[in-house]
């Protein structure tokens, strides 16, 4: 009777151990990262990420986004508020819409990135989107909210010309908000 005692209790204490290891966790080869950065120019988005055909593809998506996307304005005086004045030019939206608005100063890159069995992270997708810079040096992306000037625009605290990860998912993602012990 005292052997099945002590064989219950050892299987009870192990049996958080033995459910915890039965979990679904996504291996680390399935581990997903978003790589975003800003760049100035397609050349310099090349030096960094060493991916010509991504740089150009997302420079002329950012291109084609950018006199939808642009805060605009009624004069170049208006638009000389908040952007350099030899910025302000005239520009023409897709629907064929004139407005005066700051030229497009750079890009942002978005990667979703994947790692494989070998450990190297493979782009999977990119992203583009057009970004200003005002008079203050900030630089500024469309918010995806409609509005006149820069309404239209969120302000952004990113380094030009510079890469940088951010992890998603992956192995342990889901036990970092667990704590052992008390």
């Amino acid at each position: 009777m005292k052997r099945s005692k002590t064989t219950a209790l050892l299987l009870m204490s192990a049996a958080p151990l033995l459910l915890t290891a039965c979990q679904r966790e996504q291996p680390a080869e399935a581990q997903v990262q978003v790589r975003e950065g800003l760049y100035t120019s397609v050349a310099r988005c090349i030096e960094v990420t060493g991916e010509p055909d991504t740089c150009r593809t997302a420079f002329e998506q950012a291109r084609q986004q950018a006199a939808d996307a642009a805060p605009q304005y009624a004069s170049r005086a208006e638009c000389a508020q908040d952007y350099p004045a030899e910025q302000c030019v005239e520009q023409r939206t897709t629907a064929g819409h004139s407005f005066i608005g700051p030229m497009m100063a750079g890009f942002f890159l978005s990667q979703m990135m994947s790692g494989n069995r070998a450990g190297l992270a493979q782009p999977q997708a990119a992203q583009a989107t057009p970004a200003w810079r005002d008079k203050s040096d900030g630089w500024l992306r469309p918010s995806g909210a409609a509005g006149a000037g820069r309404a239209a625009l969120t302000p952004v605290a990113a380094t030009p010309d510079r890469a940088t990860t951010v992890n998603r998912g992956g192995f342990g993602a889901s036990s970092r908000g667990r704590s052992v012990g008390g």
